[in-house]
């Protein structure tokens, strides 16, 4: 049986960082994934994520952010990849919303530049958006996104580099620990570690179930359109953008090169039940909303999308991540509940992740995200 200091379950954004820090640190680690590296079939994929350091989710996760974005940078100086595209990113939403109020909390406490703009300012400085005049708007200079899948190849390759094995199409059956080290059984072989990190994105609840970890896990369209005015693309200056409405909160990416516009809704979504068999279809039901947004906010978008691109958000009941040791094993950490935000802060939780493991403790401001905010009193 092999054995090893740590084993990773899910070699997604968040698993490969934990395979990379991991190894840089001279540990003998394995990591474990059901699919292929990267994958389509859970939440690290669809060629882009945005990142963006004034947080309306909550102010707490913004020294999180700026570690993250220095990870990010030592990935590309490590691994030789251009990670990042930086392009700004505009958030329009009512002033009583959560989207503009969260960004100017965030930037007062954190001390974050960002630009407050009329619904006119923002149309003048970017002419492919419409924005109606009741909304407020913020301009974050400092945000942009990364390419989702070159991220988690980098983080592989830097693991591998160091030493890191990692095995592709092999599924985890059970596993069991006494406290001191885990044994692990899969549908290929048997392994054994002092130390086991979680990092299942949507199948995170059923390895540990024990847990009864309160997640639900969504089925969520991405979708990319014709930019048939041109002004919607990076080379021609165009941001990131988030808008809160009444319909939903979308969000889009510019075209990186191409003349499509990525397109996504965060607040929606079908509840799964079973995440091997989600439906990776489009749906009429996906591109209502979609069109009805794209009419109002980006007329010169095509409503009807060239391609299409299904994922999952594992969500937790306050929308925040879980990350954790394991409550009643010493030997296992997890991370899980991400909630369909988390990506961008892979290099910081793999480090995270990594320094629970090794000590059982972190230096870093993680204790917002701990389990213990759902035990009962």
């Amino acid at each position: 049986m092999a054995t090893y200091d740590c084993i990773v379950i899910g070699v997604g954004g968040i698993g490969s960082a934990c395979l990379s820090h991991l190894a840089r640190r001279g540990h003998r680690v394995l990591g474990l994934e059901q699919f292929d590296v990267p994958t389509d079939r859970g939440s690290s994929h669809g060629e882009s994520r945005v990142i963006r350091q004034a947080y309306f989710e909550h102010p707490d996760y913004v020294p999180l952010l700026q570690a993250a974005y220095d990870g990010w940078s030592d990935l590309e100086e490590a691994s030789g990849h251009s990670l990042y595209q930086p392009t700004g990113i505009l958030v329009a939403g009512p002033a009583d919303g959560e989207a503009v109020a969260g960004c100017r909390l965030a930037a007062d406490q954190h001390n974050l530049a960002i630009e407050n703009l009329t619904a006119a300012q923002a149309m003048g400085r970017f002419p492919g958006l419409m924005i109606p005049s009741e909304l407020d708007v913020v301009f974050e200079e400092n945000a942009g996104f990364l390419f989702v899948e070159d991220c988690v190849r980098a983080h592989v390759e830097v693991a591998t580099a160091n030493g890191a094995e990692l095995k592709t199409r092999e599924r985890v059956i059970q596993w069991e620990s006494d406290g001191k080290g885990v044994r692990l059984l899969t549908d290929r072989g048997r392994y054994e570690a002092s130390r086991l990190i979680v990092t299942a994105g949507p199948w995170a609840a059923h390895l540990l179930n024990g847990l009864r970890l309160p997640l639900t896990v969504l089925r969520k369209v991405m979708t990319w359109h014709a930019d048939r005015s041109g002004v919607m693309r990076i080379e021609n200056g165009a941001p990131v953008w988030f808008i809160e409405t009444p319909d939903g909160n979308f969000y889009g990416v510019p075209g990186t090169g191409g003349e499509t516009v990525k397109i996504g809704e965060h607040t929606r979504g079908e509840r799964v039940a079973d995440p091997y068999t989600v439906d990776r279809g489009l749906l009429a039901s996906d591109l209502l909303p979609v069109r009805h947004m794209l009419k109002q906010f980006l007329p010169g978008v095509s409503p009807e999308p060239s391609k299409h691109a299904v994922c999952m958000y594992t969500n937790s009941p306050d929308g925040h991540f879980i990350v954790d040791r394991h409550p009643g094993d010493e030997a296992v950490v997890l991370a899980a509940g991400l909630s369909g935000h988390g990506f961008k802060f892979a290099p910081v939780m793999g480090e995270a992740l990594a320094d629970l493991a090794e000590s059982g403790t972190t230096d870093l401001p993680i204790g917002f995200l701990g389990l213990s905010r759902f035990r009962e009193p």
